[in-house]
C-alpha cells in the first residue's frame, strides 16, 4: 500500500462537522392518539478535520439514522447539521457514505466501480482512470482492478467500496457498520487497514459500530448514545498511537468502562419497558 499522492492533511483544529441539538421524530402510523417515536433527542457534537470518531450505543438508538441525516438521506425535525460551513439539506459532494452492504455494481469491474462517481461528476476518462487506480492501490487491490464483484471476497468488496468513497475526495467519510458482516479475521485485517488509510489520507471519519472493542481500537474519540430516544451519554478520548488492535492492553480500561455504561443502558431500558407494561 505504498505510493500515490493524496489530499494534504489540513489543520486539525478546524471543526469540519457540527451537529447542534439534532432531533428526529417518526410519526406514529397508528394515528394522532398515539405517541410519535422520538429517535434523536437533542444530539450535539463537533468533529475536527482529520479526526476519526466512532459511535456506539444500544441497538435501535438512532446511530444509523444520525449518519443518514448527515449524509442528506433523511430529513430531521430540529437542530442543525453543518458540514464545511454549510447546512446539510441533501446529499452533496462533501460527504461519502460506506454501508454494511458493499452496494457495488455487479456489472462493473473494480476499476469502473471506483471510477463511477467520478464519471457522474464529469471527470475526464484518463483523469478518473488515474484517480481510481490510485485509490485501488491504496486499499491493496491493484491486482484485482479488472475483476468483477462476484470474484471478490466480502472483505475485498468492502475495500472497493472504501476506495470508491475516497475517490470522491469527501471532507467527511461516513461508515455505517462497514465490517459488521465479515468474519473475525477479515474484520481485524480491515480494522488495521482503515487505520492505515486514515493516517495516510487524513480523512475525517465518522464510524458507527455495535462492537465496543472496534470502536475503541479505531477512534480518536468514542461517542456513546443512550437508549432511545438517543442522547449522548458519554464521550471517551482515546489518546494512543496507531496502529492499534483489539488486544491492546492499553485499551482495556476504556473498553471496560464503555461496556459497563452500555450494560447500565440495557438495564435502564428493560426497567423502563417493564414500568410501561404496568401502567
Amino acid at each position: 500500500m505504498d505510493g500515490g499522492v493524496y489530499p494534504p492533511i489540513l489543520a486539525g483544529n478546524e471543526r469540519i462537522l457540527q451537529v447542534r441539538n439534532l432531533t428526529k421524530v417518526y410519526p406514529n402510523p397508528g394515528g394522532a392518539d398515539l405517541e410519535d417515536l422520538v429517535v434523536l433527542d437533542g444530539i450535539s457534537f463537533d468533529v475536527r478535520e482529520g479526526e476519526f470518531v466512532t459511535i456506539v450505543g444500544p441497538s435501535g438508538s438512532g446511530k444509523t439514522t444520525l449518519l443518514n441525516i448527515i449524509a442528506g438521506l433523511e430529513s430531521y425535525d430540529g437542530g442543525d447539521v453543518v458540514v464545511s460551513g454549510h447546512q446539510v439539506s441533501g446529499s452533496g459532494t462533501d460527504i461519502a457514505m460506506i454501508f454494511q452492504e458493499d452496494s457495488l455494481f455487479p456489472w462493473l469491474n473494480v476499476q469502473d466501480n471506483v471510477a463511477f462517481g467520478l464519471k457522474q461528476r464529469g471527470v475526464p476518462k484518463d483523469e478518473r482512470g488515474k484517480m481510481a487506480s490510485q485509490y485501488i492501490e491504496l486499499v491493496g487491490l491493484t491486482k484485482f482492478a479488472k475483476s468483477y464483484t462476484h470474484q471478490l471476497s466480502g472483505g475485498m468488496k468492502q475495500r472497493v467500496a472504501i476506495a470508491r468513497g475516497l475517490a470522491m475526495n469527501p471532507r467527511v467519510l461516513l461508515m455505517d457498520e462497514p465490517f459488521g458482516a465479515l468474519d473475525v479475521l477479515t474484520r481485524e485485517t480491515l480494522q488495521y487497514q482503515i487505520q492505515e488509510i486514515h493516517e495516510r489520507t487524513g480523512k475525517t471519519i465518522l464510524f458507527v459500530t455495535h462492537d465496543v472493542r472496534e470502536a475503541a481500537t479505531l477512534g480518536d474519540r468514542v461517542i456513546m448514545f443512550s437508549h432511545g430516544p438517543a442522547k449522548i451519554k458519554e464521550q471517551y478520548l482515546i489518546d494512543l498511537k496507531r496502529p492499534r488492535n483489539v488486544e491492546d492492553p492499553a485499551l482495556t480500561g476504556t473498553i471496560g468502562a464503555i461496556l459497563k455504561n452500555l450494560r447500565e443502558e440495557d438495564v435502564f431500558a428493560t426497567d423502563k419497558d417493564n414500568l410501561g407494561s404496568r401502567e
